[in-house]
């Protein structure tokens, strides 16, 4: 697995040596713009308009516009002088109950792997926090930004999640007016909830249109046509409690099948008056990019 960052992790005196690995991956498609009549990819420019003139990477410097075309302009000396003192070290700063981080702070997810010479600390780590049920909080800083971050234990590892900060999350403008259910939609909305409760099972969800996406792709490339099928449209809602009804009459219906197929076939959520149907699945799948950033990481 590519090594994305290479550090430690350091609460009180304990000091954990630990590299850095992408937890999830873009599974997005990702597009060229070609010219219509050739067929060759376009070329980004990057042109000055004020001299008229192709600008190479080499010229180009930073600058925050702190006034309506008025610039300053920071220097990359400038820039690595300020993460230097925290850029290798991820800091604990509490240990705290997972329950209570909401998820709209979370970012994105990395995997936290021992260096050779930190096995022990890492598992003493790991098994100190699983058994202790805490999760920690952390301060990190990657590509010249301060994250806040949490730690916490997935499949015997590491992992840690980076944070937005609270100033960085939107908050819900107030309702002016607010309109209030009445029990027996309550009561309705409740039985319908209860009706569609499953367990988590990630592998029962998938993206359908990055499959659709691939079959086309594929389709085209062998030359042959796709047409994906209109998905049905649901009928229009007159009445909330008539909606509530037809869904609760609907999901009660799903729910016995479901329980009868496990009865019957003890296969979990298998329907046994409908024969499951292997759709064919495609094998293509979004070419990986690396891009210079990460491999001097």
């Amino acid at each position: 697995m590519h090594t994305l960052w290479k550090g430690s992790i350091s609460f009180g005196l304990v000091n954990v040596p630990v590299k850095m690995h992408a937890a999830t991956e873009s599974q997005e498609f990702q597009f060229n713009y070609l010219h219509k009549a050739c067929n060759h990819r376009i070329r980004s420019v990057k042109k000055c308009p004020s001299c008229d003139l192709e600008v190479e990477t080499a010229d180009l410097v930073k600058g925050y516009e702190y006034e309506k075309d008025r610039y300053v302009v920071l220097e990359e000396e400038d820039l690595a002088s300020l993460e230097q003192p925290m850029s290798r070290s991820i800091d604990i700063l509490d240990f705290i109950d997972l329950k209570e981080i909401d998820p709209i702070y979370y970012q994105k997810s990395y995997y936290l792997s021992p260096e050779e010479t930190a096995q022990k600390a890492y598992r003493l780590l790991c098994q100190a926090m699983e058994e202790s049920g805490k999760v920690a909080l952390a301060r990190v800083t990657m590509r010249s930004k301060q994250h806040l971050a949490c730690l916490r234990v997935f499949e015997q590892g590491l992992v840690m999640e980076t944070m937005y900060y609270p100033k960085e999350i939107r908050h819900m403008d107030e309702v002016e007016e607010r309109v209030v259910p009445t029990e027996a939609e309550l009561t309705m909305a409740r039985q319908l909830i209860d009706n569609l409760a499953r367990p988590f099972e990630p592998d029962k969800y998938h993206d359908e249109l990055h499959e659709q996406m691939a079959q086309l792709i594929e389709s085209r490339v062998a030359g042959k046509n796709f047409k994906v099928e209109a998905p049905a449209k649901g009928g229009k809602v007159v009445d909330l409690m008539d909606a509530l009804r037809a869904s609760i009459a609907l999901t009660e219906k799903e729910k016995g099948k479901l329980e009868l197929g496990d009865a019957k076939t003890g296969v979990k959520g298998t329907d046994p008056e409908q024969p499951t149907k292997d759709k064919p699945k495609s094998t293509l799948t979004p070419r990986k990019r690396t891009t210079k950033r990460a491999k001097g990481a």
